[in-house]
């Protein structure tokens, strides 16, 4: 199993990080446009090999694409980072370029590859490789409701004072400040409802923190956030490189399901070889179909601004 990921930054080298120690793949190809960031950051982390136990090959290209050939699954990181007071949407001009150079020439070298984008803006980064590249559906997957949900469950631990591993909840949704859907609702510590622990004052500050989870982090670090989005990306790639049938939610393709029509956004997937083998449609009240309706208008809104 051979995955690629696009971008040596800190995402993409976190997530060639997390995908090596889970010792999953056999190589791991890292591609940055600035010259021997790839191949140094490669040769940092095989030289980790030996102390954590891993096996994956890691090796790094400078704007060599034929070294991703026969790649299985690839995974977009590049574009510019968020800077503090940036929105996601404000990066559209620059990443929309890049993402779509990026994704031809990945396709170029791996034609059977599923496709996972992580730049931002992702739900419109994910429409576009949709509307460009002519893969079928299933093949493209936006990251985002992902790393949503692991900064809900994380601040719904913290509400609880419960540990992580007790806490089940999900973010569907656009992937922006304004576009995240926290289930509150639906979210449970084992099994148990989390509205029979907290009061609704203290679930909406949940929800609240939630959704300013990566503006929040980008003040604090005066860039993007990096160890989570990759754990993120690693935790798709492996449910798709070992067949896990895993439940995630993702950016996908919506042609009916929620009542949505030609948007990516974010919604449960089942990950498998295929890649999204199923979009699941849970059901929603009223309030969270309103809040579901205003998020695709938003992310309506940027798609308009993509020149395809």
């Amino acid at each position: 199993m051979k995955v690629t990921i696009v971008g040596a930054g800190a995402v993409g080298a976190s997530c060639a990080e997390y995908i090596a120690i889970k010792n999953f793949a056999s190589d791991v190809v890292l591609v940055d446009i600035k010259e021997g960031v790839a191949e140094g950051k490669a040769m940092d982390l095989m030289q980790c090999a030996s102390l954590n136990g891993f096996d994956t090959r890691i090796s790094g290209a400078t704007n060599d694409y034929s070294k991703t050939a026969g790649s299985h699954i690839v995974v977009i990181t590049s574009g510019i980072p968020r800077k503090p007071g940036m929105t996601r949407e404000e990066l559209i001009g620059i990443n929309a370029g890049i993402v779509k150079s990026v994704t031809a020439s990945l396709l170029e070298h791996s034609p059977e590859a599923i496709v996972i984008v992580v730049s931002n803006p992702m739900d419109t980064m994910t429409y576009l490789v949709h509307k460009t590249s002519g893969l079928p559906k299933n093949r493209i997957i936006g990251m985002g409701g992902a790393l949503d949900s692991a900064r809900f469950r994380y601040r719904l631990a913290e509400a609880l004072g419960a540990p992580i591993s007790d806490v089940d909840g999900m973010v569907i949704g656009g992937h922006s400040d304004t576009g995240m859907v926290p289930l509150t609702r639906h979210a449970t510590r084992n099994s148990v409802k989390v509205s029979e622990f907290l009061s609704e004052q203290r679930l909406q500050e949940v929800e609240e923190a939630t959704k300013v989870g990566g503006a929040t982090l980008t003040k604090l670090l005066g860039t993007s956030a990096w160890y989570a989005p990759g754990a993120a990306v690693s935790a798709l790639v492996q449910a798709i490189a070992c067949d896990q049938k895993k439940l995630f939610p993702c950016s996908a393709m919506l042609n009916g399901e929620y009542g949505l029509e030609d948007l990516c956004i974010g919604v449960p997937v089942i990950l498998g070889r295929n890649g999204i083998e199923r979009i699941v449609e849970v059901d929603l009240n009223a309030d969270e179909k309103a809040k579901m309706k205003d998020s695709a208008e938003g992310v309506s809104k940027t798609n308009a601004l993509l020149e395809l």
